[in-house]
C-alpha cells in the first residue's frame, strides 16, 4: 500500500500517484523512466500508530500479544521506530526551519528595501537613481537615523492584507469559474492561458487595496498621523477609492480602469517568468542529482525548491521592474502623497531636518507614462531604486544559505549523538 502524500505544498502539486509536478506542469519523470521518489515532509500525515501502520510487501501487522523474541514483524517495527522516528523528526525540523526563515526574511527583514525601492520609483525629482545597493543603503541609514527605524518598516501590515486579499480572491474565482488554480501534469495551451488569466484577475481584484498599501509604504513618516492610522486603513482606503467616496483627491487622480491593463500585464508577466525559471532550476537540479546518485539528504527535500523560488522571483522582478515603476507612478498620481527625499545630498534640509517632497506627476495613461520616463529620465529612469532590489535579494539569499548551514550542522550533531 503506498503512503498517502499531501495534495499540494508551496507550488508542488501532486497530480499522479507517484508523479509530482512542479509549478506549471513540470514533472520529475525523466524520459522513459519512472519518477524518482521525493520526500517533502513540511506537511505530512500523522505518525503511524502501532498496530495500524502502512504495510509493504512481505510485512504483517505486529500484534501486542506476541512476545518480542517470537515475532519478526514486531522486531522490525521496533527497529524502524528506534531508528526512523528521530530521522523523521529531524527532516520535519529542517523543512520547517528553512521555510520559516525564508518566509520571515521575504516579508519582514527585507521590507525596508521594498519601502526605499518604491520611494525611488515614484520620486522623479531625484538626481540619484540608486542603481547600486551601496548608495541605497547609505540613504536608508540616513532616513532611519533621522526618523527612527519605523520609517523603513511602514506599511508592512498593509502588505500582509494585500497578500490575504489576493489569496482569497484567487480561491473564490477558481471555485466559481473554470479557471484552474493549479496546472495539471499534462496541460494544454488553453489551460495555461486560463491559469495565467486567473493570476491576472486576482491582481485586478486586489488593485484598490494595493494602491492603498502603496501609499502607506511610501508616505513620509513625518506627515503621518499615528492617532488616526490603523491596521485596517488599507481596506478602508481601498474600498473608498473603489467606490469613489471619502476624502477628495486631486483632479489628476486616474480612475482604476486606467490601471487595469498595466496591473494585469505586470502580474501575468512576473508570474510567468518566475514559474518558468523555477521549473528550469528544479529540472536541472533533478538531472544533476540523478547523475551524482547522491544519498538522501533531509535538506535536499526542501532547500532546492526555496532556492528555485528565490531565483525565479529575482529574475521576474528584474525583468518586470520598468512596468512596476510605471504602475507605481500611475497608482500614486493625484493622491497628494508626500514622500521622503531619496538623494544623498538633500535627504536632510537646512538645520538637519529631514526633507520631504510631494508627488505631482501628470501622466495621461500607461503609454504616456512610459514615453515620459524614456524622454525625460532615459532608460535608467525605469530602474530607479534597483540597488534596493539587489540588496533585498542578497540579504534573502544570505539568510537562506546561513539557515541551511546551521541546520546541516544540527543534523550532523544529532546523527553523531
Amino acid at each position: 500500500m503506498a503512503t498517502r502524500r499531501p495534495d499540494s505544498f508551496d507550488g508542488l502539486v501532486y497530480r499522479g500517484r507517484d508523479e509530482p509536478s512542479y509549478g506549471a506542469g513540470y514533472s520529475l519523470r525523466s524520459a522513459g523512466g519512472p519518477a524518482e521518489p521525493q520526500h517533502h515532509n513540511w506537511v505530512t500525515t500523522p505518525p503511524d500508530i502501532p498496530g495500524s501502520r502502512n504495510l509493504h510487501t512481505g510485512e504483517r501487522t505486529p500484534l501486542y500479544d506476541e512476545p518480542p523474541g517470537e515475532s519478526g514483524g514486531a522486531r522490525e517495527w521496533e527497529a524502524a521506530q528506534a531508528g526512523g522516528a528521530p530521522a523523521e523528526q529531524l527532516n520535519r525540523f529542517a523543512g520547517f526551519g528553512i521555510g520559516l526563515v525564508s518566509l520571515f526574511t521575504e516579508n519582514v527583514l527585507t521590507h525596508p528595501c521594498v519601502v526605499f525601492r518604491r520611494q525611488c520609483q515614484v520620486n522623479y525629482h531625484a538626481r540619484c537613481y540608486h542603481l547600486t545597493p551601496f548608495s541605497a543603503l547609505a540613504v536608508m541609514y540616513s532616513i532611519s537615523k533621522s526618523q527612527g527605524p519605523k520609517a523603513l518598516w511602514k506599511g508592512m501590515g498593509s502588505t500582509f492584507i494585500v497578500h490575504g486579499v489576493m489569496l482569497g480572491a484567487e480561491g473564490i474565482i477558481s471555485e466559481f469559474t473554470p479557471l484552474p488554480r493549479e496546472i495539471p501534469h499534462r496541460w494544454s495551451p488553453k489551460q495555461l492561458a486560463a491559469h495565467f488569466l486567473l493570476k491576472g484577475l486576482t491582481a485586478v481584484v486586489a488593485l484598490p487595496f494595493y494602491c492603498s498599501s502603496l501609499i502607506e509604504t511610501v508616505q513620509s513618516e513625518i506627515v503621518r498621523d499615528d492617532s488616526s492610522s490603523g491596521l485596517l486603513d488599507c481596506v478602508r482606503e481601498g474600498l473608498a477609492r473603489l467606490l469613489g467616496v471619502g476624502a477628495p483627491h486631486s483632479r489628476r487622480l486616474l480612475p482604476l480602469s486606467c490601471l487595469l491593463l498595466p496591473t494585469l500585464t505586470h502580474a501575468v508577466l512576473r508570474y510567468a517568468i518566475a514559474s518558468s525559471v523555477q521549473r528550469v532550476v528544479l529540472w536541472l537540479h533533478h538531472r544533476n542529482k540523478k547523475r551524482r546518485h547522491s544519498p538522501l539528504d533531509p535538506l535536499e527535500a526542501h532547500f532546492p525548491e526555496l532556492a528555485a523560488a528565490w531565483l525565479g522571483s529575482l529574475v521576474a522582478d528584474v525583468v518586470a521592474f520598468p512596468l512596476e515603476t510605471a504602475l507605481h507612478r500611475l497608482s500614486l498620481q493625484g493622491t497628494r502623497t508626500i514622500i521622503d527625499a531619496t538623494d544623498a545630498v538633500t535627504v536632510e534640509g537646512n538645520g538637519g531636518s529631514p526633507l520631504v517632497l510631494p508627488v505631482n506627476t501628470q501622466y495621461d495613461g500607461f503609454a504616456d507614462c512610459l514615453h515620459a520616463i524614456r524622454r525625460k529620465e532615459g532608460w535608467p529612469g525605469f530602474y530607479r531604486g534597483f540597488g534596493a532590489l539587489v540588496a533585498q535579494f542578497v540579504l534573502h539569499g544570505i539568510l537562506l544559505a546561513t539557515a541551511r548551514t546551521l541546520l546541516r550542522l544540527l543534523l550532523l550533531e544529532a546523527k553523531v549523538s
